[in-house]
């Protein structure tokens, strides 16, 4: 107590003398920093008014020039220009706007005949009326000419487009020359200098620290950089016009937009324009704020320290009553963990059909501290974790705080709706069991779909976790829960045509066994072909279109084609390795579908697969040999109606040795010549039996057999069926 109290009171003191003095330096350095953010604002605005001015002077310039051009003078004095002198003068309104690119646009009208000629960088270009014109602000312009000096400039925003919807900033300037008796315009150029231009460090100036305004002749508040008239609260109207308007330079501190900001202004430069840069109050004192907390920082460091150093040292005295706190909560943690490792393991027996449920299984759970009924109808939702290979080689023993954490969000979210209970599978999923809190909503499925939308989203926001979620239909019988697991584990498997982050139904994927499928053969051989003939591309294609032809019918459907294509493959590359032995490390092997989530990964995997394969088989196809393969191919294909093609024929028309050609051929395609000569006949003769009512001698002759009984007896071997009995299947 003693310790305590001594250094208590030497902490309280130094940290009281470190805020007293940061109280001291905050209040000096806000003055210093308000002057110097004044004195740089009024420089950037002071030169900028400069500039402004000097533009105005161009703009005065380039009227006068205007109204001494020849050709421009007939748009302006003539009542009706002919086609040549409206010609002439609209190249040279393009000739004045291209050489000076800060001009957007250059208007002349002649009110005598209503009408304008304009020479635009965007917008109208050309030849309007005033009922054409988009910019119909200029008009309200000339027709109160009065209210602006001459040659001064005129912040304002037009919008051009058949919808209007670009707006364009400029600054415009009045150029007339005389005026009629009625006090109206005999005649006017307008030119419009781009706000991008004249304007541009006015907007960029401390662009990250304050925003520029300006205050104009007409007494507008604008923008600084699109000049679009601001809409101010009573306050902020009250302090623009007793404060700034008409003032000399200064600043002060005042609220806008709802935020307390510094308001640097300039006095009236020529134009009768000034203006402003309001700057918020936490931007200037930014690094005065820093100094000030970082002060505050150390006094409450070392009060904190302070502080537990003498808790520390107070600690000693009760050393004994310490160690028995400490030892009873380390017995109720154990027993808490205890307790939660039992009702994992029980449940986790339940699901996986290891432990039986029995008639006293309610009981059990209640001793477990897990109240839930299986008598009440309930499902089960499984939560498996995408990419969980990937993530378990990460982060490693932090697999199992990261599935408790997954847990207890979805016990959370799905807590006000259903009674819950969550068991990690030791894999990668996780169960979630659920019990309706009222009976009338089992098979309401859209609140759960909601429910498990919000799990998953809060995974992946706040545990960068993906997850794929399947349910189950409702049971009220404890008995069919680890079928319920089967079946959900078997439709989690349907995440690999859905995607990472799916929502399945296991109702609906378990429909899917009433499918039929046909392994399609024409389909595998075209793969092969593609692959032997070096048609990686064609092979991509027919493999992608029969994978995902398996999306509506069983996955143990999936799992027998891709083991059968796992075969006809092994069969190429085992045919590769006799041809060309390669090292150990560079084998080709077959992906395996267990090792993939989505559909997309397993045809990149089989993808890699095809190139290699394709790559192997250039290293040993020579051109003379491809040349000779699709030469025979050729021939079988233009001749395949002859009965006397066969292997000799076509030696003989190569002048080469039938032995030597088979053996190649058979190398290079791993299928004999004859037999390719076979399947191309017995290809034709299907297409004939689907798409004709020739007769089965006819379609024998045309297709190369020698008799219809040697076709029939041919048809049958390769198909299991007659002809007629394919021709009525197909009918």
């Amino acid at each position: 107590m003693l310790y305590s109290k001594l250094l208590t009171t030497i902490t309280l003191c130094i940290s009281l003398t470190f805020l007293v003095s940061t109280f001291v330096y905050y209040t000096y350095y806000i003055g210093v920093e308000k002057t110097q953010t004044f004195r740089s604002d009024l420089k950037d605005l002071t030169q900028t008014g400069i500039k402004v001015v000097n533009m105005a002077e161009v703009a005065q310039t380039l009227s006068f020039q205007l109204y001494r051009t020849y050709t421009i003078s007939h748009l302006l004095f003539y009542n009706e220009p002919s086609i040549f002198e409206v010609t002439a003068a609209m190249s040279d309104l393009g000739n004045y706007l291209n050489s000076m690119p800060f001009i957007e646009s250059i208007y002349v009208y002649n009110p005598n005949n209503d009408t304008f000629y304009i020479s635009a960088a965007q917008g109208q270009n050309g030849v309007f009326t005033t009922q054409e014109l988009d910019d119909t602000e200029i008009i309200q312009l000339l027709n109160h000419y009065q209210n602006y000096r001459a040659f001064t400039p005129i912040p304002r925003t037009y919008s051009i487009g058949n919808a209007k919807q670009e707006d364009i900033s400029v600054y415009t300037y009045l150029c007339y020359d005389a005026i009629n008796w009625d006090h109206t315009i005999n005649s006017a150029v307008i030119v419009n200098v781009s706000a991008a231009w004249i304007n541009k460090e006015l907007a960029n100036v401390n662009a990250g620290s304050g925003t520029t305004y300006l205050l104009d002749d007409q007494g507008r508040f604008l923008s600084g950089n699109k000049l679009t008239l601001e809409k101010l609260t009573a306050s902020e109207e009250s302090w623009l016009q007793h404060k700034v308007k008409a003032q000399s330079a200064g600043y002060f501190i005042v609220p806008f937009r709802g935020e307390k900001s510094l308001v640097s202004y300039t006095s009236q430069d020529s134009l009768g324009w000034q203006y402003v840069r309001i700057t918020p109050y936490n931007v200037i004192m930014k690094q005065t704020n820093q100094i000030r907390n970082t002060t505050l920082l150390i006094s409450v460091i070392i009060l904190l320290v302070g502080l537990i150093i003498s808790r520390l040292l107070s600690k000693r005295l009760y050393l004994p009553i310490n160690s028995i706190v400490n030892r009873m909560n380390t017995l109720e943690a154990e027993k808490r963990n205890s307790m939660f490792t039992i009702t994992q393991s029980s449940l986790r027996n339940l699901v996986l059909g290891i432990k039986s449920p029995h008639n006293s299984l309610q009981g059990e759970l209640l001793q477990l501290g897990t109240p839930f009924g299986f008598d009440e109808g309930y499902r089960l939702v499984l939560l498996r974790i995408d990419e969980y290979s990937a993530m378990r080689e990460k982060i490693g023993s932090y697999m199992l705080p990261y599935k408790f954490a997954i847990m207890n969000i979805a016990s959370e979210i799905c807590g006000q709706a259903y009674r819950v209970e969550t068991v990690d599978m030791n894999d990668d999923s996780v169960v979630m069991l659920l019990s309706s809190l009222n009976p009338a909503e089992y098979h309401y499925t859209e609140l759960l779909d909601v429910l498990l939308r919000q799990i998953r989203e809060s995974c992946r926001e706040y545990l960068k976790i993906g997850l794929s979620l399947v349910y189950s239909p409702v049971s009220d019988s404890a008995e069919v829960l680890n079928r319920l697991y089967a079946q959900t584990r078997e439709a989690s498997k349907h995440r690999l045509f859905y995607g990472r982050g799916c929502i399945i139904s296991a109702e609906k994927i378990s429909e899917m066994q009433n499918n039929l499928y046909a392994f399609p053969d024409d389909r595998e051989k075209k793969l092969v072909d593609a692959l032997m003939s070096g048609k990686t591309g064609e092979a991509r294609s027919h493999f992608s279109e029969l994978v995902r032809g398996m999306e509506n019918y069983p996955y143990h459907m999936l799992e027998l084609t891709i083991s059968r294509v796992t075969f006809t493959l092994g069969r190429i590359i085992d045919n590769i390795k006799k041809c060309s032995p390669a090292p150990p490390e560079e084998q080709l092997k077959v992906p395996s579908l267990e090792a993939f989530e989505t559909v997309e990964d397993l045809e990149e995997a089989f993808y890699h697969l095809f190139d290699d394969i394709q790559e192997r088989q250039a290293d040993k196809r020579s051109s003379k040999q491809s040349d000779l393969i699709r030469q025979i191919n050729q021939k079988i294909n233009d001749s395949y109606m002859d009965p006397s093609l066969s292997l000799n024929q076509i030696a003989d028309e190569l002048n080469m040795s039938p032995i030597y050609i088979s053996r190649l051929y058979k190398l290079q395609t791993l299928t004999a010549i004859v037999d390719v000569i076979m399947e191309v006949r017995m290809r034709e003769v299907c297409r004939l039996l689907k798409e004709t009512d020739l007769s089965v001698s006819d379609i024998a002759e045309q297709t190369g057999f020698t008799s219809s009984s040697y076709l029939h007896r041919m048809f049958k071997r390769y198909l299991s069926v007659t002809p007629i009995e394919y021709r009525r299947s197909r009918a």
